[in-house]
């Protein structure tokens, strides 16, 4: 009987030193900000897709992957130090920012005032958002932080205050892109990994009556919103291929789930040119590409400008290789900003394919990597890393997703294809080194962190 009694005893004592490690020492640490041997940190994973700042929980399991992300982003690899940016290397200088802001915003309160007397004379009320120009906005500090080698730095503080503004500022108006304008031959000559090559991207719950029908002042963008018979308001497209009715999008019954997207500055004072992807596809059930049926198709593409030389052809790896893991199989075009012109990053635009099919790797897409047997050393270097247990890459995505408002951004089965697909990548490497040896396949390419030292290199 005593032993029994001391059997319960040591299994009650155990239960709670558990329950105090594991439960309340965390949120006596949350409550009261107690010192940790980690900091926070702000960024994504994988080409932010979301980004958001990792909190410290209640949960070992997320406290773990939440240390794995701060870890991941105090890693030499992930502290590049980059060269002095001189105004060549930025894409705008401030006072033509500003100067192009405080134009915008001076003609939209002149053109407000048209919208709002024509939305009166038809008996339609449309909101008036004041608007004013403020120099700190959290787009316009990511616009001047724009430069020859990324969207932004990895230790931008702005970017986190933009995802913020992106979820919760009033929508004050819609309308097409810019890009889509010019699809259908029109011109708005006024006026958007640790690649960092994808504008700041945030969830968020849309009021598609509220904030696009009722707000817009493009009557071809009316034009596609109708009412089901379910009483839910949907849209559709009007594009190029197959952009019908019965592919509409409906609100339940107004509200629905979408992406913000920060936009990129306007064309009149940061142009850019869409050029086609080497790897193209075909878009078609019975057409192939040369690419498909020619094994050696990278030695033609090596000679021909601007893949001859510099970086260009390394930039079409890696956004293959961000391609593949995130099982995008639409890159027809990529964009470049003009003024950097040879040497400038590529803009990983138009992912909105990605994140399908969870259980299918379209090899394919990896054509770029496999045919011409190239990649960036620090690209390498960080893939690696996040093979690691300690930076496994769907832990950390799945951090990174973790504040974003529609969280769970991501299925459990798309994570784990992440770490199968980075194996896939790895081993793809790996069989070129074997064929051609390290030095023709993995390419140096970067300015070495302060903090990276040769044992830890």
């Amino acid at each position: 009987m005593r032993r029994d009694r001391l059997l319960v005893a040591v299994t009650l004592v155990t239960l709670l030193a558990a329950d105090i490690h594991f439960i309340l020492l965390p949120r006596l640490r949350t409550c009261y900000q107690l010192p940790r041997e980690s900091c926070s940190c702000t960024d994504s994973s994988l080409e932010n897709g979301a980004a958001a700042t990792v909190p410290w929980t209640t949960s070992q399991n997320m406290t773990e992957r939440g240390s794995k992300l701060e870890r991941l982003f105090r890693h030499p690899l992930y502290n590049i130090r980059l060269p002095e940016l001189g105004p060549e290397e930025r894409l705008l200088q401030e006072d033509e920012l500003m100067n192009n802001c405080k134009r915008k915003v001076s003609r939209w309160e002149r053109l407000k005032k048209i919208y709002i007397e024509a939305a009166a004379a038809s008996n339609i009320t449309i909101p008036d958002h004041p608007v004013t120009f403020d120099p700190e906005a959290s787009w316009l500090q990511f616009h001047l932080g724009i430069s020859r080698y990324a969207l932004y730095s990895g230790d931008d503080s702005s970017i986190d205050r933009l995802l913020r503004d992106m979820q919760t500022a009033p929508v004050i108006s819609a309308d097409f892109t810019q890009d889509q304008k010019a699809l259908k031959g029109a011109c708005d000559c006024s006026q958007v990994l640790d690649f960092r090559r994808v504008p700041p991207v945030t969830g968020r719950f849309i009021n598609v009556t509220g904030e696009i029908l009722y707000i817009t002042h493009n009557e071809e963008l009316r034009s596609v919103f109708f009412t089901s018979p379910a009483n839910n308001t949907c849209f559709f497209a009007k594009c190029l291929y197959v952009c019908k009715s019965e592919y509409a999008v409906c609100g339940h019954p107004d509200l629905l789930e979408g992406s913000m997207s920060a936009y990129l500055p306007g064309l009149s004072i940061a142009p850019r040119i869409s050029i086609p992807n080497p790897w193209i596809r075909a878009y078609s059930f019975t057409g192939t590409e040369e690419w498909e049926v020619n094994p050696l198709y990278c030695d033609n593409v090596k000679k021909l400008y601007p893949y001859n030389s510099g970086n260009r052809l390394l930039n079409i790896i890696d956004m293959a290789i961000f391609d593949f893991l995130t099982g995008n199989m639409d890159r027809h075009h990529y964009e470049v900003f003009t003024k950097f012109g040879d040497d400038g990053f590529l803009l990983h635009l138009d992912n909105a394919r990605g994140f399908g099919r969870p259980s299918r790797d379209v090899v394919s897409i990896l054509a770029p990597l496999t045919q011409c047997c190239m990649i960036k050393r620090s690209t390498l270097f960080r893939l690696k890393l996040l093979a690691q247990s300690e930076y496994r890459l769907s832990d950390v995505m799945r951090a990174s997703l973790s504040r974003d408002p529609l969280t769970p951004v991501l299925t459990e089965d798309h994570l784990q294809a992440l770490d199968r697909r980075l194996d896939q990548v790895l081993r793809t490497v790996g069989k070129c080194v074997k064929k051609l040896g390290e030095p023709p396949v993995v390419i140096t390419d970067f300015v070495e962190s302060s903090r990276v030292t040769t044992s830890n290199r």
